[in-house]
C-alpha cells in the first residue's frame, strides 16, 4: 500500500513537472533572456551580439542581457551554455573559433559543435584581411606576396593568440603563399596593434571590423580582403581573386545557438524573432557600419548554419593538423 502511494505522488510530481514546463514553453518568454558572449566586452563578437540581442528583444518583447564570460578562447563561455537548460533563457553567441577551429585546436576537446548546440541562426560575417605596417615596401598585395617570399623567417607576422582567427587565417595564408614567417603571439589585438605601428612587426590577418579604422586613419597598409566581393568599409581594398590569390577565402562569422534540446516551440519564437531583428535595416545599417555583412534571407535557417559549422570544422580542422597547431588545455 505504501509503495503504491510512493508512485502514485512520484507520478503526480513528474506530471506537474511536465506540465509546468509546457506551460513555460507556451507562454515563452516571461522573463529576460541571458545572452552569453564567450569574449571580453567591447570586441567585434560582443557588439554585434548586442546589436542582433537588442533587435530580439523588441520582437520577444523581453530584455536580452548581455553575460560576457571570456577564457580559453571561447570555450569556456560555450561550454556555460552547452550545460544550461534548454529552456531559451540562456543563448551564446559563438563565431568560427568556437565553434569551428576549437574542435580541432584542443587535445582536450570539452565539446563538439556539430553535436552539443542547437544552431539558430548566422547572425553576421566578417571578411579578414591582410594588412601590414604603413612602410613595407609594397603597394599591392602581388608585391607583398613576393616580399614574404623574399623575406622568409626574416618577415614578422603577429597574431592575437595560439588559435585565434588572425593566427589561423594568417596559417592559412602562410601555406597558400608556401612562406614559413617567424610568428609573434600577442595577448590580444592592442599589444599586436601597438607593435605593427612600431615596425616590430610585418603584418597580421584579421576581421575588417578590427582593422577598418586603423585603415581609414592610415596608419596600417590593408593589402587583401579575403572574400569575392569588396568591403563597403575598405572599398579602395581588392579581393584575394583580384589579388592572385582566389583560394585565399576567410570568413569571420558570428552566430546565435541554444543548449541542445530546445523544444521546437520555443526555437521557433526564438528563431522568427532573430529573422525580424535581421530583417530590420537599422540591424543592417549598424552591421554594416561595423564591416560585417548581414546574412541573406537563404543563409538565416538553422540548417544552414548546422552545415556552415559541419564543413568549417573540416576545413579548419585540416588547416590546423597539417600546421600541427594544439593546444594543451
Amino acid at each position: 500500500m505504501r509503495r503504491v502511494t510512493a508512485l502514485t505522488l512520484m507520478a503526480s510530481a513528474f506530471s506537474l513537472s511536465m506540465a509546468t514546463l509546457a506551460s513555460a514553453q507556451t507562454d515563452y518568454p516571461n522573463r529576460a533572456i541571458t545572452m552569453v558572449v564567450p569574449f571580453a566586452a567591447g570586441g567585434a563578437t560582443d557588439v554585434i551580439a548586442r546589436i542582433v540581442a537588442e533587435g530580439m528583444s523588441r520582437h520577444l518583447g523581453k530584455p536580452i542581457i548581455i553575460e560576457n564570460v571570456a577564457g580559453a578562447g571561447g570555450t569556456i563561455g560555450s561550454i556555460r551554455v552547452m550545460r544550461a537548460a534548454p529552456d531559451g533563457y540562456t543563448l551564446l553567441t559563438g563565431h568560427m573559433g568556437t565553434h569551428a577551429s576549437s574542435y580541432a585546436l584542443y587535445e582536450k576537446r570539452k565539446y563538439d559543435p556539430r553535436t552539443d548546440f542547437e544552431p539558430i541562426g548566422l547572425a553576421a560575417s566578417a571578411p579578414i584581411v591582410v594588412f601590414g605596417r604603413k612602410d613595407l615596401p609594397a603597394a599591392t598585395f602581388q608585391e607583398f606576396v613576393g616580399l614574404m617570399k623574399e623575406k622568409g623567417p626574416d618577415f614578422k607576422v603577429g597574431h592575437s593568440g595560439v588559435g585565434s582567427n588572425a593566427h589561423l587565417t594568417c596559417t592559412l595564408l602562410n601555406a597558400l603563399v608556401g612562406t614559413k614567417p617567424t610568428e609573434i603571439p600577442y595577448r590580444g589585438n592592442s599589444p599586436l596593434m601597438n607593435d605593427l605601428l612600431s615596425g616590430a612587426i610585418d603584418y597580421s590577418c584579421d576581421q575588417v571590423i578590427t582593422v577598418a579604422p586603423q585603415v581609414a586613419a592610415g596608419t596600417i597598409k590593408a593589402f587583401v580582403v579575403a572574400s569575392p566581393q569588396r568591403s563597403k568599409v575598405l572599398p579602395d581594398t581588392p579581393t584575394s581573386e583580384e589579388g592572385g590569390l582566389k583560394a585565399y577565402q576567410a570568413d569571420a562569422w558570428t552566430a546565435l545557438f541554444s543548449p541542445k534540446g530546445l523544444p521546437d516551440d520555443v526555437m521557433a519564437k526564438i528563431h522568427a524573432a532573430y529573422a525580424k531583428a535581421l530583417a530590420d535595416p537599422d540591424t543592417i545599417s549598424r552591421l554594416e557600419k561595423l564591416g560585417a555583412v548581414a546574412p541573406a534571407p537563404e543563409q538565416q535557417s538553422p540548417a544552414y548554419l548546422k552545415n556552415l559549422v559541419a564543413s568549417d570544422v573540416d576545413r579548419w580542422t585540416k588547416v590546423i593538423t597539417d600546421a600541427h597547431i594544439s593546444i594543451a588545455d
